[in-house]
C-alpha cells in the first residue's frame, strides 16, 4: 500500500477543516475508551475520591439522557464546528416553516458511518438550525450504550445527543409546550454496517417504530399515514 502524503501548499484553510474533521473522528472512535480510561486511573490513584464523586454523580444523572439531556450552546457554537462543515461541505435547507409549540421528529438518511451530515447539522449550530427553525431544539438520538461511558456522556449531551431508548423519544415528543424536535437515522446501525462508497441502500422496511410513536402521542390521524407507511413498507 503506497502512503501519499498531503502536498505543502495545501491552503490553511482547508488543513484547519481537515483538523476539525480528524478531532472530531477521534471524538467518536477514541475519546470514549479515553475517557473510560481515565475514569479507571483516576478511582486507582491518590484523586480516587474525585472519581468517587463522579460516580455518584453519575448515579443521580443517570435517567438525563433519556428525558432531553443537556444541551450547551456554547458547545454547539464552537467554531470547530464551522472548519468541520466546510470540510464537506454541509448545508441544512429549509422547506417548510415550524410550529415552535408542537414537538417533531425527523427522520434522516443515509446514516453513513458516522451519521457526519446528522451530527453536523443538528448537533452544532454550523449550518444554522436554530436560526432557521427558532423555537426548537434539535435532538439527534444515538445509541444508549454510549451515555454509559464517564465523562464522555457529558460531552456528547452538550451537543443535543439523547438516548435512542423508547421512553428518550416519548420524552421528546410528548413534552408539554412543544419545541422539540427528535432526531432519527431511519435505518439506524444496519444501515451504517452497510455504508460503502458508491452504493446506497436504505434500510426502512421493518423500522417503522417512530410512525407508531407519533400515532401514540396524537399527533395525526392514522389514515394521514397510510401512504407513507406503505412506502416504507415497499422500500428496503
Amino acid at each position: 500500500m503506497k502512503i501519499q502524503f498531503a502536498p505543502l501548499n495545501v491552503p490553511l484553510q482547508r488543513r484547519l477543516q481537515t483538523a476539525a474533521v480528524l478531532q472530531w473522528l477521534f471524538s467518536f472512535l477514541a475519546l470514549a475508551q479515553c475517557c473510560l480510561a481515565a475514569f479507571v486511573l483516576l478511582a486507582l490513584s491518590d484523586w480516587w475520591m474525585v472519581a468517587l464523586l463522579y460516580a455518584g454523580w453519575l448515579w443521580l444523572d443517570w435517567d438525563t439522557p433519556t428525558t432531553g439531556g443537556r444541551r450547551s450552546q456554547w458547545v454547539r457554537k464552537w467554531t470547530v464546528w464551522e472548519y468541520f462543515r466546510d470540510y464537506f461541505p454541509l448545508t441544512l435547507v429549509k422547506t417548510v416553516d415550524l410550529d415552535p409549540t408542537k414537538n417533531y421528529i425527523f427522520g434522516f438518511h443515509p446514516h453513513g458511518v458516522l451519521v457526519a451530515g446528522g451530527f453536523g447539522n443538528f448537533c452544532t449550530e454550523a449550518t444554522g438550525f436554530s436560526r432557521l427553525f427558532p423555537g426548537l431544539r434539535s435532538h439527534l438520538l444515538m445509541l444508549p450504550f454510549w451515555f454509559r461511558v464517564p465523562f464522555f456522556r457529558d460531552y456528547i449531551m452538550c451537543g443535543g445527543l439523547v438516548s435512542s431508548c423508547k421512553s428518550s423519544l416519548s420524552h421528546l415528543v410528548s413534552r408539554p409546550g412543544g419545541g422539540n424536535v427528535a432526531v432519527i437515522a431511519v435505518g439506524g446501525a444496519p444501515e451504517a454496517l452497510d455504508a460503502r462508497p458508491g452504493a446506497l441502500t436504505l434500510q426502512v422496511k421493518n423500522r417503522k417504530g417512530f410512525i407508531k410513536l407519533a400515532l401514540k402521542h396524537g399527533w395525526v390521524e392514522p389514515n394521514q399515514w397510510a401512504g407513507l407507511a406503505a412506502c416504507l413498507m415497499s422500500v428496503h
